[in-house]
């Protein structure tokens, strides 16, 4: 794993980058979700039936 060392005066973080980008994945997925609800169904792009 890594993690980053912030040193912020006399106190110390350690980050988790994973962490972090597993928060940012699922953020990245609620605001897609999000978006796909304000467009209405007629202009979302559709698949053509199989023939």
């Amino acid at each position: 794993m890594k993690y980053r060392l912030v040193v912020d005066g006399n106190a110390v973080y350690e980050i988790d980058e994973e962490c972090i980008r597993q928060k940012e994945e699922e953020e990245r997925k609620k605001t897609y979700e999000a978006n796909r609800r304000d467009v209405p169904v007629r202009h979302r792009r559709r698949r053509p039936f199989p023939m």
